[in-house]
């Protein structure tokens, strides 16, 4: 398993004499973002983070976030009542509505917006409840927040900066197949960080060739060594899959002199 510190992977294990906990090891990261950071910046969170213990670190370290509940993520109302996410917004119109454009399904779906304020049992202070709404046969969003709502332009922003998600699910997504992290072959303890400390610089590597400075180059490798032709490949404007492949073909043809040469014999 794997967790993210400030400017580099951390790894921790369920196993042998190093073993941890997932939440201890969340609240092991989100400590030290908090220092830092501060308010600064919005952590989006997924319904694994659903409940009580998160909400409360959440609020006790005093950062901005964004969290999306299940449909039956108990919650308490203005006057007091205990009820399901899905009650508190149940009877309720949308305040606003909006033609938002679905990325993942490539269509634009009539998108409905309604907040009010909530509780957490358990937890001190009072939150946000945002629920969006896509329109007919589709779940709605139930999104917790801290974030300080004025208005139903404010609502909407709670509503977009969650759906930036999908950009952190893709990260993860490439680390764990292109670069294989979460199947390697190795047991030793030692062995595993080794080699998932050199994934991370390979990562951080490909990454850092997005800059906007290295367009020439980064157009250049994609163009000469992992040419494509449709649109939606040359469209994404995160081309690391390419750039892996480009980079491969290009150190196969004209080997570094740093890279070793293996021995045939």
């Amino acid at each position: 398993m794997c967790r993210v510190g400030i400017g580099s992977n951390c790894w921790w294990t369920t196993r042998g004499e190093a073993a941890s906990d997932k939440r201890t090891e969340e609240a092991q990261v989100l400590q030290p973002v908090a220092r830092r950071w501060g308010r600064q910046g919005v952590h989006l969170w997924d319904q694994g983070f659903a409940g009580a213990p998160w909400v409360s670190q959440a609020v006790q370290q005093h950062v901005r976030f964004i969290l999306r509940g299940k449909k039956n993520y108990q919650l308490e109302t203005v006057t007091g009542q205990l009820r399901k996410a899905w009650e508190c917004a149940r009877g309720k119109r949308s305040m606003d509505h909006r033609l938002i454009y679905d990325s993942r399904r490539r269509c634009d779906r009539n998108t409905g917006v309604l907040y009010f304020p909530v509780r957490v049992p358990e937890v001190p202070g009072g939150l946000w409840l945002v629920v969006a709404r896509p329109g007919q046969g589709r779940t709605p969003w139930y999104l917790l927040t801290n974030e300080p709502l004025a208005d139903v332009a404010a609502a909407w922003q709670v509503v977009f900066a969650y759906s930036r998600r999908w950009q952190v699910e893709m990260s993860s997504r490439y680390g764990q197949s292109e670069l294989a992290l979460e199947s390697p072959r190795l047991r030793a303890w030692a062995a595993l960080t080794k080699l998932w400390a050199i994934l991370a610089l390979v990562q951080a590597f490909l990454v850092s060739l997005l800059d906007d400075r290295l367009e020439p180059l980064r157009t250049w490798l994609l163009q000469q060594w992992c040419a494509r032709t449709d649109k939606r490949s040359r469209k994404p404007p995160t081309p690391l899959y390419r750039l892996h492949l480009a980079l491969s073909l290009l150190w196969l043809a004209y080997r570094p002199s740093t890279l070793p040469r293996l021995n045939p014999g």
